[in-house]
């Protein structure tokens, strides 16, 4: 019988270490989908079952009055999502297979919409309720020997958001396997600048074992190279009694980053019992840059203030749907880059991990936003109904991924939020801006305010890190002295909008009368026309320029995007915004 063991524990031994200590990879083909489970599709994640079309006013043709268009009667409005086949069930399915003697694999979801439940082997392994997050399912347990059967079951509902969600697994979904149970937490890193001069950065770096093994003592190796790839420091750090870490380095002459010198280092992570085992490995980019924002200097990067030249970004890729794709992105910063905007605002949801590594390489400031709506609704089946069970996890999610991203300088934890007038409002979110704290004390929390007078009454107004207001700009000298903050963003400015290539005549301000244009369902390309609740550019710009104590600004939008077609949500076939300062094909329009 001992004879019989050593020999079993011997191929047990052979086998770790034939697997790999830690492996990522990621699921883009292979997989197959079907809308009914009968008829299946071969696909490439990250797919949009939608955007294919075809296009019908029927696919969520909305009887309701817009409260954000001034309306009290309910209308016909077919285009407010996009006009594409995105709600209902689908179905994903695909083979995968774990490295030979893999103790533990999870699968990172970097979003799904809407609603994910994924099952491997027949068996529900986890999922998410809200499709613009990411999340971690642990698939240990129900892993077989050789293949294993993934299937993702998604389910959209009608009137569910205010513009087009895409529809489908449509960001990445990444495989990671390690040959070890205890292992480093996918999240658990955390690396930010304490201190920054120009001849020395102290950093802070955080890390914690998932699944740690009682009794064990646990050490994390540390190593950080400059963005040429050289290495440039190292520690050794033991964990505390919780399986946490905590270590801080001094970098020499350190590359700061920032959108006009957008410097990456990287920082390889390695696990060791106290044995001298290697359980894990890991490296990942960040950023040596501060953040701050005071009454006196406003906002800082670098110890230097400077103002917001920013543009709210919706998620969809015009064309190509909400399906993620990294050259469409690295084509849309630096058009924006190259208009001289510093900055954007993901309207009004979680982004994707590529978006912000291409934010990250490319020299782009972030304002990641995660809600449309709290509590109180806004569209029949919006986050409302996720509110109470979920609001805690989803922020913990969105900081836990994206905080090691140094292009993210602020948080926002809303929009035009309905029960902002309200006092429980206030206290909403004060929770929200203590639980990103907590995970996060590095960066500011915001949410885009859009009626001074009832915010300030509700306390809402003054529990902001940062106080942002959506348009309003007639209000700003008369709001901001009442601001304890000292300060005041545009957290959402101008929605002017405009159509490339289509001139009205006579060329003067139309302030929301389209009348004479709803038969082509177009707007003027001399950008004079605005909404009833925004303005010219030239009022944010003056503002901007001319008072120290704004902060910059977040135009509406950088680009055009599907569904929300104001003026026309009523005019079939309007389905896309005019809004953008670059239309839906990518193609500048004249105010670029």
């Amino acid at each position: 019988m001992r004879i019989i063991t050593a020999l079993l524990t011997a191929a047990l031994a052979a086998t770790l270490l034939a697997a790999p200590i830690h492996q990522e990879k990621q699921l883009a083909d292979g997989w197959r989908f079907s809308r009914d489970g009968q008829s299946w599709t071969e696909v490439t994640v990250p797919h949009d079952w939608a955007i294919g079309g075809p296009f019908d006013k029927k696919w969520d043709l909305q009887i309701v009055a817009i409260k954000e268009n001034g309306e009290d009667v309910a209308t016909e409005h077919s285009g407010r999502s996009g006009g594409l086949p995105w709600i209902g069930h689908g179905t994903y399915t695909r083979q995968f297979t774990v490295p030979a003697g893999t103790q533990h694999a999870e699968l990172v979801f970097d979003g799904a919409m809407a609603d994910p439940k994924v099952y491997v082997n027949d068996r529900l392994a986890g999922g998410w309720a809200y499709g613009y997050n990411a999340f971690i399912v642990d698939v240990t347990p129900y892993l077989n020997g050789g293949a294993n059967t993934l299937r993702v079951e998604l389910d959209n509902l009608e009137e569910s958001n205010r513009w087009y969600p895409g529809a489908g697994i449509y960001r990445p979904v990444t495989l990671v396997t390690t040959a070890y149970t205890d292992r480093l937490d996918h999240w658990g890193l955390f690396v930010s600048t304490a201190e920054l001069t120009d001849s020395r950065a102290k950093i802070d770096i955080r890390h914690e074992v998932a699944d740690p093994k009682p009794g064990e003592t646990y050490r994390l190796k540390i190593e950080v190279t400059d963005p040429d790839g050289r290495p440039i420091a190292a520690t050794t750090t033991p964990a505390d009694g919780t399986g946490k870490f905590h270590a801080t380095l001094d970098i020499a002459n350190p590359m700061p980053w920032s959108p006009e010198t957008p410097n990456r280092y990287a920082i390889a992570t390695t696990l060791l019992r106290a044995d001298g085992t290697v359980v894990d490995t890991a490296c990942r980019r960040f950023g040596i840059r501060t953040v701050s924002v005071t009454r006196e200097h406003g906002f800082q990067l670098n110890g230097k203030s400077r103002k917001f030249k920013g543009v709210c970004l919706h998620h969809d890729l015009g064309p190509l749907g909400a399906a993620v794709n990294r050259t469409a992105i690295v084509r849309q910063i630096e058009m924006l880059k190259e208009m001289g905007a510093d900055a954007i605002r993901t309207s009004h949801n979680m982004p994707s991990t590529i978006q912000m590594d291409v934010c990250d390489s490319l020299g782009m400031m972030v304002m990641a936003e995660s809600f449309d709506a709290w509590h109180d609704p806004k569209v029949k089946n919006g986050y409302n109904r996720l509110w109470n069970e979920w609001w805690q996890r989803d922020i913990t999610n969105l900081v836990r991924n994206h905080r090691n991203h140094p292009s993210i300088v602020m948080w926002s934890v809303g929009n035009e939020i309905p029960e902002q007038w309200k006092p429980e409002g206030a206290e909403r979110y004060k929770k929200l801006i203590q639980l990103c704290h907590a995970l996060d004390p590095t960066r500011p929390v915001t949410c885009g305010m859009d009626n001074p007078d009832a915010d300030l009454a509700s306390g809402f107004s003054q529990v902001a890190d940062v106080p942002g207001y959506n348009y309003r700009t007639h209000r700003y000298e008369e709001t901001f002295p009442k601001l304890p903050q000292g300060f005041l963003l545009g957290s959402e400015t101008a929605s002017t909008i405009s159509t490339r290539g289509y001139y009205a005549f006579p060329d003067s301000v139309v302030y929301n009368n389209f009348t004479s244009l709803r038969d082509v369902a177009q707007c003027s390309g001399y950008d004079t026309e605005h909404c009833w609740w925004s303005n010219l550019p030239d009022d944010d710009w003056r503002l901007q320029d001319d008072m120290p104590w704004t902060i910059g600004e977040f135009v509406w939008t950088g680009f055009d995007y599907l569904g929300e077609p104001t003026p026309y949500d009523d005019v079939w076939p309007a389905r896309s915004s005019y809004f953008g300062i670059i239309d839906l094909a990518g193609i500048p329009k004249d105010r670029y």
